[in-house]
């Protein structure tokens, strides 16, 4: 059996354990990103469907002429809200000992949460894992057979 982190011997953590193991190192590496969602988004999408539309207008580009050009408009629309979400994200980013602060958090129920969260989701990913590892073993078996 392959250990694939090298850590031939040791005891994979438990998810509590590991859970812990991840928020000692939070100052560091949680961060939290800013999300726009609901009515935001699609604002942003239907700014960006009249913009590709009135673009592609300026260019004797319409409905009539082309079948698949709403699809087309939706799609882009949806890619550059993307971008622009994804964007704001990237530049909102807020360590957990920030936004501790700014919270005026001094009992860090949020790390207490997070910890809950990360123990939930790690437990849930192997519980799923487990439940499929039968599909593996068959596609790894006939990879060896070479079926």
């Amino acid at each position: 059996m392959a250990i694939w982190d090298g850590q031939k011997g040791e005891e994979e953590p438990a998810a509590a354990t590991l859970a812990s193991q991840i928020l000692s190192r939070a100052d560091r590496d949680v961060t939290f990103m800013m999300h726009l969602v609901g009515e935001s988004q699609n604002l942003l999408v239907r700014h960006f469907v009249v913009f590709i539309e009135t673009e592609l207008s300026k260019r004797g580009i319409s409905y009539g002429a082309h079948p698949l050009l709403r699809p087309f408009i939706e799609t882009h629309a949806r890619e550059l809200t993307d971008f622009v979400l994804q964007g704001i994200g990237l530049r909102h980013q807020f360590g957990l000992q920030a936004l501790e602060t700014m919270a005026g958090d001094p009992s860090r129920l949020l790390r207490v949460d997070l910890w809950d969260t990360l123990q939930s989701h790690i437990n849930d990913a192997r519980r799923h894992f487990v439940s499929g590892v039968g599909g593996l073993q068959r596609i790894l078996a006939q990879i060896e057979t070479g079926v």
